[in-house]
């Protein structure tokens, strides 16, 4: 699969070659901070000549540099999606300064870039054995749904696999100052107050929302394909055109499954503490459905919108510096870009 100039080029099964582009773009370079994509699809040839690594290296370095520049605004989106209350985007960010300098506006970050490796290796594992599930020993190309299947079953298998650092990224980004001295305290400290199961807690809409992200950013881009396709018959997509396409699928899919993504974020971010409460009474464990709930009596439907703004806003910085990242990146490595 070749890169020529801002053109992307289409060979053989035009079909399919766009297929194999389009979701090259958006699980290689939108790097937006979510885990929720179908992983690379990679040819025979990069699978034989150990091609592939370079991609996932080079790709878990883009992120990394992603998620670092957008941190200020990924940790702005929880510490909102925690509130009981509407509060405004600039008192939450003068009460983070005022709290814990500019420093602290990066909490939460190491973990978030740490869990890139482990999440990467599991999902890419994981795609590469459904796949074999599902095809059997035939060579033949993957439907877009058979993608979709095996993607979702990768993306719930990496998922459980290192939910625990996803709760402990939580913890940290809304901790105060010395809360915790290190990600091994928090765990630590954690583990001794709430039990093992909180590092499973939010688990449930995690899972869930796997599944509106994938499907619906699949229809949008299968949509977007056909549309393309009974326009232009021969000319080619600029690459600058589907990188806005895959911003606008992503995005997309994201509003949908937000709800889910607040609720696991509520969950994650509450301390249920072992045992009876101080006055006797018995402690009530949160769960998906109560907090649900709460939102709606409480804040009303727009509630389960809470911090979604500063998640637009990292959209595009996040995809742009990605991209970037990866292409450097991938000539470093020796991936032939051009």
């Amino acid at each position: 699969m070749a890169f020529e100039q801002n053109t992307l080029q289409v060979s053989g099964d035009g079909l399919d070659d766009f297929i194999l582009v389009f979701k090259e773009l958006l699980s290689r370079y939108l790097d937006i901070g979510e885990d929720l994509n179908v992983p690379d699809d990679f040819t025979q040839s990069e699978m034989q000549t150990g091609m592939w690594w370079r991609h996932l290296a080079a790709g878990g370095i883009a992120g990394a540099v992603s998620r670092t520049c957008t941190a200020p605004l990924d940790r702005l989106k929880v510490f909102l999606q925690v509130q009981a209350s509407k509060q405004r985007i600039s008192d939450c960010l003068q009460y983070m300064l005022k709290e814990g300098g500019v420093r602290s506006l990066w909490r939460g970050n190491f973990i978030n870039v740490l869990k890139i490796a482990p999440e990467s290796a599991i999902k890419f594992a994981a795609y590469e054995q459904v796949k074999r599930l599902i095809r059997g020993n035939d060579k033949r190309q993957m439907t877009i749904y058979e993608r979709f299947v095996a993607g979702a079953c990768a993306g719930g298998v990496s998922q459980t696999a290192i939910y625990p650092m996803e709760v402990l990224k939580t913890r940290l980004a809304l901790r105060k100052t010395g809360e915790y001295s290190s990600i091994l305290d928090a765990a630590s400290k954690i583990y001794r107050r709430e039990g093992l199961r909180s590092f499973y807690r939010g688990y449930i809409p995690n899972m869930l929302g796997i599944i509106p992200y994938a499907g619906i950013d699949l229809a949008v881009y299968e949509t977007l394909k056909k549309k393309y396709l009974s326009h232009h018959e021969t000319e080619q997509p600029s690459f600058w055109l589907l990188l806005a396409c895959g911003s606008a699928s992503s995005t997309l899919g994201q509003v949908c499954s937000y709800p889910l993504a607040l609720v696991r974020t509520r969950l994650q971010a509450q301390a249920v503490t072992i045992g009876p409460n101080p006055d006797g009474s018995v402690a009530v464990e949160p769960n998906m459905t109560n907090v649900f709930k709460r939102i709606i009596q409480t804040e009303g439907p727009v509630g389960l919108y809470r911090g979604i703004t500063p998640n637009f806003i990292k959209v595009l910085p996040a995809v742009s510096i990605s991209y970037v990242v990866y292409e450097y990146t991938s000539r470093a490595l020796g991936v032939n870009m051009t």
